[in-house]
């Protein structure tokens, strides 16, 4: 019984999914307050879906790329939660669960626009990544799309798609606000209980850093 959640991108995002079947499933689009609205809809969804917290045997959390901000709301809530429960708290990288949630396509590239000229990408076939997500300039991330998709059809999905919809003709576009939180659970459940508690993914730093302190003239 795994509670997902998601607050790395445009949206707050919960489901509750047992053994692979979906009990519950709620996505609401926003780009701010997250922090005071994903308790509620945890709580929310799981009482559509029929159980209680205590039920749960995993939490699945996005831990990024995504909002500096948004992607530290879900992991404290997921990794406290997890730690009153006593269960297992699995990370998911946001691109891989934004590439899940396509289905059975083959070539699948997830890409978030990450401004100042740049994106997140990470390509994948079959569910296979090809390559770790990476913070690239538009044009290493072209060069890197056609390295790799070898002639076949893509399907390019995430904020950042369009921004490499020239680079191959014929590519499906996909613009989610944020990853489908059943693909996050399903890859929760396939992977191992970790040893560890889930860490953010930064793929750069933060644009806001604190000024040096001047020295003594």
């Amino acid at each position: 019984m795994i509670l997902s959640l998601d607050t790395c991108l445009g949206a707050c995002s919960v489901a509750v999914v047992d053994d692979g079947r979906v009990l519950a499933s709620r996505t609401e689009p926003m780009t701010r307050g997250h922090q005071e609205r994903i308790g509620m809809l945890a709580r929310e969804v799981a009482a559509e879906a029929g159980i209680a917290f205590t039920d749960l045997t995993r939490i699945a959390v996005t831990i990024g790329p995504g909002s500096f901000t948004g992607l530290r709301v879900g992991l404290a809530f997921a990794k406290g939660l997890a730690t009153a429960l006593s269960i297992p708290c699995i990370g998911i990288n946001t691109l891989e669960a934004l590439a899940a949630g396509v289905g059975g396509r083959d070539l699948v590239a997830a890409v978030l626009d990450a401004r100042m000229g740049q994106v997140y990408l990470q390509i994948f076939d079959g569910g296979v990544a090809l390559m770790a997500p990476d913070a690239l300039d538009l044009g290493s991330a072209a060069a890197r799309l056609a390295e790799l998709h070898g002639g076949q059809a893509v399907t390019l999905i995430g904020s950042g798609a369009p921004l490499l919809a020239d680079t191959l003709t014929g590519a499906t576009i996909l613009t989610p606000v944020s990853p489908d939180p059943v693909a996050i659970a399903r890859l929760a459940a396939a992977r191992p209980a970790p040893s560890h508690s889930p860490r953010p993914l930064y793929l750069r730093a933060p644009y806001a850093t604190l000024p040096t302190a001047a020295t003594d003239a």
